[in-house]
């Protein structure tokens, strides 16, 4: 079911907030998606919705898939502000937040916020930490071949053909380039104090970072677990950038196993 809510931000006003819901109980999650829109995600949303029984969101980002960016709205860290605004809207309470590519790094700007809705954080293959000697690749100036060579373990499987795709996600490419390169502050994908802000994280936090990822390579993966308190860090084999599409039946053990595990542990206060 999609449903759009208005939430305000300071600094930036009404925000128009499309996302889909799958499931009604369960455990909720809030399943954020990188440059590759919000179709990459679907699969793998009904996929951890049944399989864990959950109650899943997943949000389109504002200027993706044909949707309005208020201005105002430019950054990972406020994107983080309007998730926090939409789970107090939803009145929810325990959530894992999972985020790909670039929203791991708003899952991440969730977590050092640290709202009280939030259980634990999975990133995944997140792009925003500058790690000297590992950058991230330059995404748009990349070849629709390029970008299935740098993203995939096995390429050949997942190569677009932008003449066989429906004319809606056609129509929507530009704009979400565009809001892409907002969001991620240019080509670069990094924030230089992102790294420093990590070390304020309280929340049980998994990085699972795909083998094969030459969009942002593993070493990024073991900075961001190496800068959050009691983070882990897991190797995703046969798997590149977007394991959500490319080995999801992966991800939903790693993460559901990682859930579980916490469900088992009394609840303590983390320093």
């Amino acid at each position: 079911m999609t449903t759009t809510r208005t939430i305000t931000l300071p600094d930036v006003g009404a925000v128009d907030l499309q996302f889909t819901e799958r499931g009604d109980d369960g455990d909720p999650y809030l399943v954020l998606h990188g440059g590759a829109g919000p179709l990459s995600v679907a699969g793998f949303a009904d996929r951890l919705a049944d399989q864990q029984r959950a109650r899943v969101i997943t949000p389109t980002h504002p200027g993706f898939a044909g949707t309005v960016r208020p201005d105002g709205l430019r950054t990972p860290g406020k994107l983080a502000e309007l998730y926090a605004g939409l789970l107090e809207d939803l009145d929810l309470a325990g959530v894992t937040v999972v985020g790909n590519s670039v929203g791991g790094w708003i899952t991440a700007e969730m977590a050092i916020a640290g709202s009280t809705r939030l259980k634990s954080a999975v990133l995944v293959d997140a792009v925003g930490i500058e790690v000297p000697g590992h950058p991230v690749a330059d995404f748009f100036s990349l070849t629709l071949d390029q970008v299935a060579e740098y993203s995939y373990h096995d390429p050949e499987k997942f190569r677009i053909d932008p003449t066989k795709l429906p004319p809606a996600q056609l129509a929507a490419m530009p704009g979400n380039r565009a809001a892409l390169a907002v969001y991620g502050g240019g080509p670069s994908m990094v924030d230089s104090t992102l790294r420093d802000r990590l070390q304020s994280v309280r929340l049980p936090v998994l990085v699972l970072w795909g083998e094969s990822d030459r969009i942002v390579d593993p070493e990024c993966g073991r900075a961001f677990a190496e800068a959050i308190p009691g983070a882990r860090f897991e190797l995703l084999p046969g798997t590149g950038h977007v394991p959500q599409v490319e080995t999801p039946e992966l991800l939903v053990s790693k993460i559901s196993g990682f859930v579980d595990n916490l469900a088992d542990k009394p609840s303590q206060p983390r320093q």
